[in-house]
């Protein structure tokens, strides 16, 4: 019997476990693979408080685990393949072993979406990326892609104007599905252009971008992009297939947050990408891991 199961390990999962564990609550951390969540594709983090030079989002989850791991808390490598938030306590299936806990704490995170090209999963941190707000300051004076037409990718395209030369809108279609305003502030905009009814075929690259091959989906005709960055802006969703059926979830499949981090489940937190559609920050979510932990805590202290 766990005190407390933290399911996830990126900044929300592991601020949880920093705190849980100081409190003397010995929390296992479930933590998902690959363990530390989407910021460990970041190749370089800026934005993050106490690091004025960067630092790899790699080295900063390693930081945060062995910052874990000193107060106590226990991780296990893999997923979990079943919850039961119905019956109490609750509990997690990780392959053969199953595991029981008095409060669980979700922090699963969100996934882009991606082309699912192979070069594209090969160039992730190497060019590709998934979020222009960490990475857009490594473009100064770059030529890049942004895939997709909804608000993230305008919201990208928008972002990278302050640091690339020139930004390249690629979308299947022949309009924009962002808001009007988004719109009117790219069509403005001189160093940002567009690629309609148009799809990446390749990226092209060793061991860095280094361009496209682009497909217009009406004739089929091929053409090729140099550029040294691609941005893909088609969506994320939220990781809680594990909760359908036993938790509250919104339209989208976010969870529903009540009271901070409280849930639809009693002795169920949240915190973290997987319950917030719209700021998809490290340091937002390492700061819903803390309140998830004190709420734990003292939930904890009220059954005992």
């Amino acid at each position: 019997m766990k005190n407390i199961i933290i399911l996830g390990s990126g900044p929300a999962g592991l601020t949880a476990a920093i705190y849980s564990a100081r409190a003397n609550l010995n929390p296992l951390v479930i933590t998902g693979l690959p363990p530390g969540g989407q910021l460990i594709l970041a190749s370089e983090v800026e934005n993050y408080p106490g690091f004025p030079d960067g630092i790899s989002g790699y080295e900063l989850i390693e930081r945060m685990r062995k910052q874990a791991e000193r107060f106590g808390a226990e991780f296990l490598e893999n997923d979990a393949n079943s919850v039961n938030l119905l019956s109490y306590p609750f509990e997690v299936k990780v392959e053969d072993e199953s595991y029981k806990a008095k409060a669980i704490i979700i922090a699963t995170g969100s996934s882009a979406k991606w082309l699912g090209l192979e070069s594209e999963k090969r160039l992730i941190g190497k060019g590709v990326s998934s979020c222009a707000t960490c990475d857009a300051p490594l473009f100064i004076n770059k030529d890049v892609v942004v895939v997709g037409g909804g608000n993230t990718a305008i919201h990208d395209a928008l972002l990278l104007t302050k640091y690339a030369k020139k930004i390249i809108v690629v979308h299947r279609r022949d309009k924009l599905r962002a808001t009007k305003i988004l719109q009117d502030r790219a069509f403005k905009n001189e160093k940002i252009i567009f690629k309609w009814n148009s799809i990446i075929e390749d990226i092209i690259g060793d061991k860095k971008v280094e361009g496209i091959i682009l497909k217009d989906v009406n004739t089929g005709e091929r053409s090729k992009i140099e550029c040294q960055g691609v941005f893909v802006a088609i969506g994320y969703k939220p990781n809680t297939e594990l909760f359908k059926g036993q938790i509250e979830l919104d339209e989208k499949g976010y969870i529903i947050r009540r009271n901070n981090t409280e849930t639809s489940i009693k002795g169920v937190f949240v915190a973290g990408d997987v319950c917030d559609p719209h700021y998809k920050q490290a340091v937002v979510a390492a700061g819903m891991g803390c309140q998830a932990a004190l709420d734990a805590e003292k939930y904890l202290e009220s059954i005992r």
